[in-house]
């Protein structure tokens, strides 16, 4: 009687008592707990473009768009990004360079490109300043310094040496910063004398001219700063040294990189270079 009223057929009636849920909702249940699987891996930071190309690395064939909706019906979401503060000190007397990069921030090969900048992390015993240098080609973070002054030595010049012992310089590089004074200053601009470097400065006041190294600092700041309450200057260099050396280099996909990490794209120009 029931099967008339509801207009089922007495087959789909005993069918759904034998598999109460439907292909595609098993199928969504299962994908939620390689989501979610995802989503902790990658402490919380990972949205769904992200997750979506991490399931295609195991095989399982999922669009963003599906991805995105079982995780917002589930309430699983990316950390939500800090607004970014500037904090480049270009009021200074010592020379600048050229906009030599002018934005062009592709390279063929590492030890072409690289981009640095200067940010700040809030400590319960005083500020912290980190300073990285990041090779265009792989977005490795090939060079960084964390110190507790704004000194060049202590900043600029430590992360370019960190720089130019971990990657080898190119025929000719191009060195690429805004106008701040620890760029501009004689002492790091000895670093670069008898080295076939270009230094290259972004306009005064345009973020945008050294774009990749001030998206690292929000993503860094988003996914790492932001979550933690650093008691002591030492606490935030280990997780400096974590997030860095561990996680961004080694394990976090770039968009940028086909949704590669930049270890993996370090090792296939490895590859390709003792194959030629």
């Amino acid at each position: 009687m029931m099967c008339r009223i509801f207009r089922v057929s007495n087959s789909g009636f005993y069918y759904w008592l034998k598999y109460p849920k439907g292909k595609r909702q098993v199928e969504s249940t299962l994908l939620l707990e390689e989501i979610s699987k995802i989503h902790q891996e990658s402490k919380k930071i990972y949205g769904s473009p992200r997750i979506a190309a991490k399931l295609a690395e195991k095989g399982i064939q999922a669009s963003r768009p599906r991805v995105a909706r079982i995780m917002r019906k589930a309430g699983i979401q990316s950390v939500i990004r800090k607004k970014w503060v500037k904090t480049t000190d270009s009021d200074h007397m010592h020379p600048v360079a050229e906009n030599v990069l002018n934005r062009d921030f592709s390279a063929a090969r590492p030890g072409e490109k690289w981009v640095s900048d200067l940010t700040y992390i809030r400590t319960g015993s005083g500020w912290v300043y980190l300073t990285t240098v990041i090779d265009l080609a792989d977005r490795k973070v090939v060079g960084w310094s964390l110190s507790d002054n704004m000194e060049a030595k202590n900043t600029t010049v430590r992360a370019f040496q960190m720089a130019k012992a971990n990657r080898r310089i190119g025929d000719k590089l191009i060195f690429h910063s805004d106008q701040g004074v620890q760029y501009a200053c004689s002492e790091f601009r000895k670093q670069l004398m008898g080295l076939p470097i270009i230094q290259s400065m972004s306009r005064k006041g345009n973020c945008w001219d050294n774009a990749v190294a001030e998206s690292f600092f929000k993503t860094m700041k988003t996914e790492m700063v932001y979550q933690r309450n650093f008691k002591t200057k030492k606490q935030a260099y280990l997780a400096v040294f974590e997030y860095i050396e561990i996680w961004y280099n080694r394990k976090r996909i770039h968009s940028s990189l086909g949704y590669l990490t930049p270890l993996e794209v370090e090792e296939t120009t490895m590859n390709k270079k003792r194959a030629a």
